[in-house]
Formats: C-alpha cells, structure tokens, sequence
C-alpha cells in the first residue's frame, strides 16, 4: 500500500506548524526534504508530520530550532522504532483503537520507554481530530496514571514521563485551536500550584467552544492575578487547585482570591483540591468544576 501523503498546508494543520515555518525550518535546517507531485507541490509523509511534532514540542520547551535541528539524527531514529499499526478512521471510530492507544501508552510507562510514548500519542493526533485525542485518549490516559501513581503500581518517574509528553500533545493542540470568540475566560491556577495539565485541557474545550481564553498557567499570585482581571475584564475566572494543603489553607487562599476580583465575576475552581473542599467552594459562592461536561456550564 503507498505511503499516505499531505500537502503542505495538511500538514501544517496536523503538526501545529505554521507553513512559513516548516518551509523556513527546510531552508535554513534542512529538517525534511519533501517529495513533490508531478505538479510541483510538497507532499509530506506521517513519518514527516511526526518529526514535525517533535521539533515543534522542542521549540515550545524553549530550544532554539537551530539545537534542535542537531538532534535530527536521534528524532529520526526514534521515529523508526517500531510501533503499533496505524488504524484507519473508521477503527478508530468504532472506539476500540483509543483503548488499544490507551493500552499501548501504559505499556510504554511500564517500560519506561519515553519515546514509544511519543510515538503512539503522535499517531493519536495524527488519526483523530483535536478535541477527540484529547477526550478520547489524553484525558483517560492522565487520569489513569495518576490513579496508579497513587495506587503505588507507577514510580514518580513513570508518571513524569508520561505527562510530559501528554503536556507537549495538548500544548500543540492549543496552539492550533481557534482563538476568537467575544466572551472572555482568564484562567489560573492557584499561587502555589505547579500541576496545570487540567487547566490546559479546559483552555483547549473553551477555545473550540468559541471563547477567547487568556492562560496565565502556574504559580499565579492573587494581587497578579486582580490586576490582571482589572485590566481585561473578562466574562469568566477559572482556577485551578490540585495540590491539596488543607481546608484552612484552600479556604484562605481562595478568599483572598475572591476578594480581589470584581463582585458578582462567575469564579469556577476545580481540581482535587478543590473537589476535597467542595463545602468551603459553596460557602465562598465559588462554582465548583466537579464534571468533565462542566466547562460547557462555564462556557454559557
């Protein structure tokens, strides 16, 4: 069977790189060498689209694309490791491949094998639509791991190796989703939070709703976070709390949060730690994030 193909503006769209930047990065890198139709067009493979990924996951950590172009020869290699068969869309479809995705990801963690997680989360983007790879896979596969790192059946680095590579798929996904939208969400996590992969996951629903999202991330002090919200004025505050410190902690933080926003501002929180101390959420009139449709309540 021939090698599926793209043209440049699919694969553009598939890895999350803008076509200036994957001609520029041939130029300049020589990152890929395309094949062309007989009318002239590039015309990029999986493997292509694949690599692709991989240099931009890089450039987004902060790697300057010239030192990541040095690192071709590994990428590449990696890239030739073996792996599952890519299923069509109608397999994929029929729900049994996300779960087959889902299974191969774990066994990869179990071995420690970074870049066979990789690799199958690169066929996850490249098979499905944006907010299906993230539903149907990213979302199960971060919840189960960290359901066995709590269980004590994945090491604390099994669980990091996973996520990072979880983290990277959806801030590719981010950069790719819609960004318009009249209503406006600021979202946060809490001053001391570190952990904002549930935050990116409701950025990335709230953009496809057709919302402009503005994403502070980590670490967002309360007087930072006011001024912010005083300055743009947004129709919704969505924060996040993982890292479970205590009610008198939580409670205290979230007052002085809610205090130094507008009165009558809707303020959503979710996460673990907020789900922990959901009667400190409705004695602070603060919306309580509890189910995975809820970003649609905070979306209207």
């Amino acid at each position: 069977m021939a090698e599926r193909t793209y043209r440049i503006h699919i694969a553009a769209e598939l890895s999350g790189v803008r076509v200036e930047l994957i001609r520029a990065w041939e130029r300049r890198y020589g990152v890929l060498v395309p094949e062309r139709t007989p009318a002239g067009y590039r015309v990029y493979t999986d493997r292509d689209v694949a690599l692709l990924k991989r240099l931009k996951a890089l450039t987004d950590e902060g790697v300057a694309i010239s030192e990541a172009a040095k690192l071709l020869p590994q990428l590449r290699a990696e890239l030739d490791v073996p792996s599952l068969p890519v299923f069509d869309g109608m397999e994929a479809r029929s729900g049994g491949q996300p779960e087959a995705w889902r299974a191969a990801v774990m066994a990869a963690a179990e071995a420690y094998d970074q870049p066979r997680v990789a690799r199958v989360l690169d066929e996850v983007m490249a098979a499905l639509p944006p907010l299906k790879a993230f539903e149907d896979v990213l979302v199960p596969v971060q919840r189960e791991v960290g359901e066995r790192w709590h269980a004590g059946t994945l090491t604390v680095a099994q669980e990091h190796l996973v996520t990072q590579v979880v983290r990277e798929r959806l801030v590719s996904l981010l950069h790719s989703a819609p960004r318009g939208g009249r209503k406006h969400a600021v979202l946060a996590c809490f001053p001391e939070e570190e952990h904002e992969i549930g935050l990116l996951g409701v950025t990335l629903r709230l953009r496809h709703a057709g919302l402009r999202v503005s994403l502070l991330g980590q670490r967002v002090p309360v007087q930072d976070l006011g001024e912010m919200v005083a300055r743009a004025k947004p129709d919704v505050v969505g924060l996040s709390a993982v890292t479970n410190r205590g009610a008198t902690v939580f409670e205290d933080v979230l007052t002085r949060i809610r205090d130094a926003l507008p009165q009558g501002l809707p303020l959503w929180v979710g996460g673990p730690a907020a789900q922990a101390h959901a009667e400190v959420c409705e004695r602070l009139g603060v919306r309580l994030f509890l189910h995975e449709d809820d970003w649609t309540r905070m979306a209207g």
